[in-house]
């Protein structure tokens, strides 16, 4: 199996920073060329992954995290929503198929998972999407090593638990959780033979140095990530960060072609903030080696191209939905 710098930048006397620096600031139509070699070394560069991510719980999360409507801290206008029923979560996951999703992801707005009744519901909904033969994702907040073997038991694919951003700028978005407290989740989530999916937020006022030690972070995670979402703040009113600027355009896709070339066999996913992008931003970030969006219209509680957008954006790229398998 690839490594994540196996072959990007072979310079022994660099340290891991400073191979990842170099990699992202060399000229842009060499960083895309390369990107573009890895990426069809290892995917259908025609390819995309769709998936659908569906709020299972709403709300009232006591985290502080500063980008987040569902903290208790933050006062926004999101109505708080008990744990979802099955049959529901169910509908969306056989709709989400019908439109083409081959992962289907579930959040709760919890800190930390608990054993009991609604671990039990959640155990059960990861049961029902996984024989309608999907990829079934959970982010659930934090977990113990015996909650995730219980995931992995109901057929659960992949975790997400991003890491948001680098361990120095971390304390300055949230304070309620540690990024240690991330770590061993993510070792729990590997342990249980979970494909881990862990990615980060841009655009939450951190400087470009701190996205790349995120990276840097994500690198160092032994089994690298399967999956890495790379999202874009949305500001939502309410939130510490209503008033932060956008993330620079050309900054975003040097990102998406930085993630490509040190994590070659990744699912590099174009999350949320898309809204705000135009098409050709996005299909410069396709290029760059993104090869997953998430479709619907709401991406947990903030907004997401519909449908049918992101249909007319890849038939138009000449591109398509990535099959199972």
């Amino acid at each position: 199996m690839t490594t994540a710098l196996s072959n990007p930048l072979n310079a022994a006397a660099e340290t891991l920073h400073d191979r990842i620096d170099r990699l992202y600031h060399q000229p842009l139509p060499d960083l895309l060329f390369k990107a573009q070699q890895v990426h069809r070394e290892h995917h259908n560069p025609n390819a995309v992954q769709l998936c659908t991510l569906c709020n299972i719980k709403t709300g009232l999360c006591p985290e502080d995290c500063a980008y987040c409507s569902q903290s208790v801290h933050n006062k926004t206008e999101l109505e708080p929503q008990p744990l979802a029923n099955i049959e529901t979560v169910l509908a969306e996951a056989k709709a989400a198929k019908a439109h083409g999703s081959t992962r289907f992801c579930m959040g709760a707005a919890w800190r930390e998972v608990k054993d009991g009744a609604q671990f039990e519901r959640v155990l059960e909904m990861v049961r029902q999407v996984a024989a309608l033969e999907l990829e079934v994702c959970c982010t659930l907040g934090m977990l113990k090593p015996h909650q995730a073997k219980r995931l992995k038991e109901a057929g659960l694919t992949a975790y997400n638990h991003n890491l948001d951003t680098s361990p120095d700028y971390y304390g300055k978005v949230i304070t309620t959780r540690t990024y240690q407290d991330r770590l061993e989740t993510i070792q729990a989530v590997s342990a249980a033979g979970i494909s881990v999916c862990c990615g980060g937020i841009l655009g939450m006022g951190e400087s470009v140095s701190d996205r790349l030690a995120l990276l840097a972070a994500l690198a160092e995670l032994n089994p690298v990530p399967e999956s890495i979402p790379i999202n874009c703040l949305v500001p939502v009113a309410g939130t510490p960060l209503k008033d932060t600027p956008p993330v620079d355009a050309i900054e975003l896709v040097r990102m998406v072609a930085t993630t490509r070339i040190l994590f070659p066999q990744a699912i590099v996913r174009l999350s949320a903030g898309r809204l705000q992008m135009s098409d050709e931003l996005q299909t410069l970030c396709l290029l760059a080696g993104a090869n997953s969006i998430f479709t619907g219209p709401v991406l947990l509680t903030t907004p997401n191209p519909e449908t049918t957008q992101d249909e007319q954006l890849l038939q138009r790229l000449g591109m398509v939905p990535k099959e199972m398998g």
